[in-house]
């Protein structure tokens, strides 16, 4: 019988309609061989059962949490609040705001609460794929590894564009 890892990562939102974009840090995390887990769940709609998550989060051997959730945007907050695990916030564009409203909320935490907050959307949602990485290769040199060569291929695609683009220049 195969041994399934434990997951390093936890990665919620606020709506099943969240999932196509969470999805983006699921997918970088899966690229460096990185367990993580999803869920649905609110900080409105189910407050004392994503409290619970957070607060049983760490005991659970997850070291880094990603919260997508657009509107009020509350959800990474609430994590943070009941965690002392890294908390990775990406508000989502669910509304007609654009995703500002859910960046400010994201954004705007107290004193001692902290969220590291990326940008908006999918973009976000890799970010914070990749800042979880960064935070677990604090102590973990095979995803320290993985970064480095990552860095290297988006190094090397810029600068091929970029030989591309003297190229079709010169003719």
């Amino acid at each position: 019988m195969k041994r399934v890892k434990r997951p390093l990562v936890g990665i919620v939102m606020g709506s099943d309609s969240d999932l196509p974009v969470m999805e983006e840090a699921a997918k970088v995390l899966k690229d460096a061989g990185v367990p993580c887990e999803m869920r649905v769940l609110s900080a409105h709609r189910a407050p004392a059962e994503t409290a619970r998550y957070g607060e049983t989060a760490a005991s659970k051997g997850l070291k880094v949490l990603i919260a997508g959730a657009g509107g009020a945007a509350h959800l990474a907050g609430l994590l943070a609040a009941h965690s002392t695990l890294p908390v990775v916030g990406v508000p989502l564009d669910a509304t007609r705001f654009k995703g500002v409203d859910s960046f400010l909320s994201t954004l705007q935490m107290p004193p001692g609460v902290p969220v590291a907050t990326v940008s908006v959307g999918k973009w976000g949602a890799r970010n914070a794929g990749i800042l979880a990485l960064q935070i677990l290769a604090l102590g973990d040199r095979r995803i320290a590894s993985f970064l480095k060569q990552l860095k290297g291929r988006l190094r090397e695609s810029v600068l091929e564009k970029d030989r591309q683009l003297q190229e079709s220049s010169e003719r």
